[in-house]
C-alpha cells in the first residue's frame, strides 16, 4: 500500500508523547460556543488530549481513536482541510466523492493522533500566545517533554459557523501539515484516482487500528 503522511509531529521529535482520549471527555465542553476565542479551543484540545495520555495504554488503539474521534470532529475544520489536500482537482469532484474523501480524512486523523499519542511521562502541552494571519488566527503552541526536549506546533485557527477550528497544522512554524498532504494525496488521485485514495486512507486507519501498522 501506499506509504501516507500524517499530522507534522516527527516520532523521532516526540517520541513517547502519544495521547489517547480519557473516559472522560466532558474535560472538552461539548457546546463549541463555550470555546469562542481561538487559543481556548486550542488549551481544550490539549485538556482532552493530556488527560486521555494517562489512559492511553488502557484505552488501547480502538479505546483512544473511540474517544479522540468526537473531539477532533468539533476542534479540527476537516472538510476544509480535505480541500485544502485534495488541491485543485477538488471542485471536479462530485458532491459523493468529496464526502467519501471528507469521512476517510477524518478517521485518518483520529487514528493517527489515537497512535502517535498513546500514554503519559510527564509531557506539557503549553498554548504560548497567538498571532494575526490575513484574518485568520495562529495559535502557538509548544510541546516539553520531561527532558526539556520541545517542540513547537502552531495551529492555524479560521471562523466555520461562528467556532474557531483548526484549518492547519504547522510543524516548527512552517511546515504545514496540509502541504506535505498535498503532495502526496496528488499522486495517489493520478495514480488510483478518488476511490483509490479513499481505499488507501481506510486502509491505514484499518492498521492502525488493529496494531498492524504505525503512524509514520
Amino acid at each position: 500500500m501506499t506509504n501516507l503522511v500524517t499530522l507534522v509531529v516527527p516520532r523521532g521529535k516526540i517520541a513517547g508523547l502519544c495521547i489517547a482520549l480519557s473516559l472522560a471527555v466532558g474535560t472538552f465542553p461539548e457546546n463549541t460556543s463555550a470555546l469562542a476565542d481561538p487559543q481556548s479551543n486550542v488549551r481544550g484540545f490539549y485538556d482532552a488530549l493530556l488527560t486521555t495520555m494517562r489512559n492511553g495504554p488502557t484505552l488501547g488503539q480502538s479505546g483512544r481513536y473511540a474517544r479522540l474521534a468526537p473531539v477532533v470532529d468539533r476542534v479540527f475544520d476537516v472538510p476544509s482541510m480535505t480541500r485544502l489536500a485534495i488541491g485543485s482537482s477538488w471542485a471536479a469532484l462530485s458532491p459523493a466523492q468529496q464526502q467519501q474523501l471528507v469521512e476517510a480524512f477524518r478517521h485518518y486523523i483520529a487514528a493517527t493522533y489515537a497512535d502517535r499519542f498513546d500514554s503519559y511521562s510527564g509531557q506539557q502541552l503549553q498554548v504560548t500566545g497567538e498571532r494575526p494571519n490575513n484574518g485568520d488566527v495562529v495559535v502557538q503552541t509548544k510541546i516539553v517533554k520531561s527532558d526539556g526536549d520541545t517542540t513547537t506546533l502552531d495551529y492555524l485557527m479560521r471562523q466555520n459557523q461562528g467556532s474557531w477550528q483548526v484549518s492547519d497544522v504547522y510543524f516548527d512554524g512552517t511546515i504545514s501539515q496540509v502541504a506535505i498532504q498535498r503532495s502526496e494525496f496528488y499522486s495517489i488521485l493520478r495514480r488510483d484516482g478518488v476511490d483509490g485514495l479513499v481505499i488507501a486512507l481506510n486502509r491505514k486507519v484499518d492498521l492502525l487500528g488493529r496494531g498492524v501498522a504505525k503512524a509514520s
